[in-house]
């Protein structure tokens, strides 16, 4: 490991028992700095409203850390949407945001978009998927950015069990994702959790940023911040455990896919094709090839945007 990233790792690793929340709400008093929570959510009837639930109580009354949360359907099918808005979100569904663009679909497009629709001088990403959600995770990633003003971005890092089995990375992170980051951008190895989905960051950080539109957003977020504010803006903090729905092995294999292309545009620009996967499933007695296409669209920096431009004038 570089000896920089290993002085990053005393420096800019935290646990979230170091800052109290008492402290953290003393920042955001004396700063005077708001904070936005916003949940991408499709098709998460069973987790979203608990999710939503603990933000409201723990930190918008119980403790007024949290200005607005904000959930952005992706086109559910179920009644997210509806379980949401009765816990107490602003549901906003993502085609309803910037229709001059038509929307694809990707985790990535629903961020882009939440920054229109936000008011928040610091905005905090959480996948809508986790169960035994606790506001650590929100308090715990929010507070640095309120107690440390060279500090831009903060991942969330975490124990990810499979199962029985305990285990400190995700699947695609541990076999993609590290290594792909340890040999090209060596300077974010010590990011525990790179493409994990909970994080932080300040606004005037993320309207400089593009979106890439699918999985591949967190990874593209790391490794253009990294080029654009350097290591010690990024940080991350210990938040305990992360329980959520697992995915199968072909869906895997297609963030893989979108992840690993992402990587690719930031290595070489240039003339590029839009790369398909293709997987097997057993029907019957065969295999039968599935071909799906890799996100390779990205948003640009919602600054670039004329109607975000206008909203910030307003």
């Amino acid at each position: 490991m570089l000896e920089e990233v290993e002085r990053w790792l005393a420096d800019r690793s935290w646990s979230v028992a170091d800052r109290p929340l008492h402290r953290v709400l003393a920042a955001k008093r004396a700063t005077g700095q708001t904070v936005s929570v916003v949940l991408p959510a499709l098709n998460e009837e069973a987790t979203v409203g608990e999710i939503v639930s603990v933000v409201r109580r723990d930190l918008m009354l119980r403790t007024p850390l949290v200005d607005e949360v904000v959930v952005v359907d992706s086109g559910s099918t179920d009644r997210t949407s509806e379980v949401a808005a009765a816990a107490g979100a602003t549901v906003v569904h993502r085609d309803a945001i910037l229709p001059r663009i038509p929307a694809v679909p990707g985790k990535g497009e629903v961020l882009w978009r939440s920054l229109l629709v936000t008011r928040g001088d610091i905005v905090c990403f959480v996948d809508a998927d986790l169960r035994e959600f606790s506001s650590d995770f929100v308090s715990g990633i929010v507070g640095p950015l309120l107690t440390e003003p060279d500090v831009q971005l903060v991942k969330a890092m975490y124990d990810r069990p499979l199962g029985a089995a305990a285990g400190q990375g995700g699947r695609v992170t541990e076999l993609v994702a590290r290594p792909l980051l340890n040999m090209h951008w060596p300077r974010l190895a010590g990011f525990v959790q790179p493409l994990g989905g909970e994080y932080a960051a300040r606004r005037t950080l993320l309207e400089q940023l593009p979106f890439p539109v699918g999985y591949g957003v967190e990874l593209g977020m790391l490794v253009d911040a990294l080029h654009l504010v350097g290591l010690d803006a990024l940080a991350q903090v210990d938040v305990g455990v992360r329980r959520h729905r697992h995915q199968d092995g072909q869906a895997l294999g297609r963030m893989a896919a979108a992840i690993y292309r992402t990587a690719q545009l930031r290595l070489a620009r240039g003339h590029l094709i839009r790369p398909s996967l293709t997987q097997f499933e057993r029907t019957g007695e065969n295999f039968e090839p599935r071909t799906y296409s890799v996100d390779t669209e990205e948003r640009p920096p919602m600054a670039e945007i004329a109607e975000y431009r206008a909203r910030r004038v307003a």
